[in-house]
């Protein structure tokens, strides 16, 4: 269907095509200096002493969590409700992912709900920062602090996300991973990702694994197992031209989040999700609770507006519901069944956002 108004659209313009062609004028195309300058940038913006590049968010939760030595038989908890990549990311490594429902209000883990999934196996607890917002952290650090568990925060979603105004998502934790996706709030060509960390035993460990086991490129001892987890310079190339515009990007999707509320106050039929005391909000996307989602999606559709639903529960999701029982974790459901994600992209217009709130006001009266 060819859409009007599209759900993403990746904001690409002359800077990424003026970075990209000054790789190639100076021949440098793998990893190299550009990728050394994009991970000083985001290490710089979010405060965290170490980091290293990854082809994308998935692979970067994978080497976050084998450099802490997982296993099968081992345990991970994972919010029920988040991307697919965050329960596989675990799987790979040979642990089991064990989901815990997510708050109602803005469907980030309920830390309240943690210690009653942690067995003698537990090894990891992995916050997802959904959506533009933080996880409550300090009760989760306590938690993990109290029986011995490392955290490796998925902050995919959460570039420009504070913790009480203080600590960026993904610098609390052990381990935090970054994507840069094409949807992503900054991308890196499509793809990327990154891994950062606080601890230099951690972060060396990081720099053997994605590098076939050797510190440096062009030696041929391999003083461990390792793999090729590496970011070409053209993609970061992209990434340093999309840095560049982070402010201008972060101030554009919080002022279409302020169109979005403008445009459909007092629509009784539409919740937007609750932003919470401890976290700013930076929109990944903007989700609405919706009644009558069913009916709701494909009356959008058939105006134009590509719409996309919230993720569906890991615990159904069919790779997995073998090992839960389909009643576990309600709020995840909830969030499949009645809230959908608005486009927040920096192509859309004030226009295209109000045709929008008027489209979901035509439907409801």
């Amino acid at each position: 269907m060819n859409f009007k108004i599209y759900q993403m659209s990746p904001y690409i313009g002359r800077e990424e095509i003026a970075e990209v062609a000054s790789s190639i004028n100076d021949n440098w195309i793998s990893e190299g200096p550009k990728a050394k300058k994009f991970t000083a940038e985001i290490l710089k913006y979010i405060g965290a002493k170490y980091g290293v590049l990854a082809p994308n968010g998935t692979l970067a939760l994978y080497m976050a969590l084998m450099v802490l030595g997982l296993e099968k038989g081992d345990e991970v908890i994972v919010p029920d409700f988040t991307f697919i990549a965050s329960a596989n990311a675990v799987y790979l490594t040979g642990a089991k992912p064990v989901f815990v429902d997510v708050l109602k209000e803005n469907f980030n883990l309920d830390t309240s709900r943690l210690e009653s999934k942690i067995t003698k196996s537990t090894k990891a607890i992995m916050p997802v920062h959904i959506y533009g917002q933080s996880v409550d952290m300090d009760p989760l650090v306590k938690i993990a602090s109290k029986h011995k568990l490392y955290i490796v925060e998925d902050a995919c979603q959460g570039l420009g996300v504070f913790y009480k105004k203080k600590r960026h998502t993904g610098t609390i934790g052990h381990l935090g991973c970054f994507s840069f996706y094409a949807d992503k709030s900054i991308t890196t060509g499509g793809e990327g990702g990154m891994v950062v960390t606080d601890d230099s035993k951690l972060y060396e460990k990081l720099l053997y694994f994605r590098n076939q086991g050797r510190l440096s490129s062009g030696t041929f001892i391999h003083p461990q197992i390792g793999y090729n987890f590496r970011m070409p310079d053209m993609q970061a190339a992209v990434g340093l031209a999309q840095f560049k515009k982070i402010k201008y990007i972060f101030a554009r999707k919080l002022n279409n989040y302020r169109l979005y509320k403008k445009y459909l106050k007092g629509v009784k039929d539409i919740r937007f999700l609750d932003v919470m005391p401890y976290t700013n909000f930076m929109p990944f996307r903007i989700n609405v609770i919706a009644r009558n989602l069913e009916k709701l999606i494909p009356f959008m559709e058939q105006k134009g507006i590509q719409t996309r639903r919230c993720f569906y529960p890991l615990h159904l999701q069919p790779g997995y519901r073998k090992n839960f029982k389909a009643k576990d974790n309600p709020n995840s459901r909830y969030a499949y069944d009645h809230a959908m994600s608005l486009p927040v992209h920096l192509h859309l217009s004030e226009n295209d956002i109000k045709y929008i709130a008027d489209t979901i006001k035509s439907f409801y009266q």
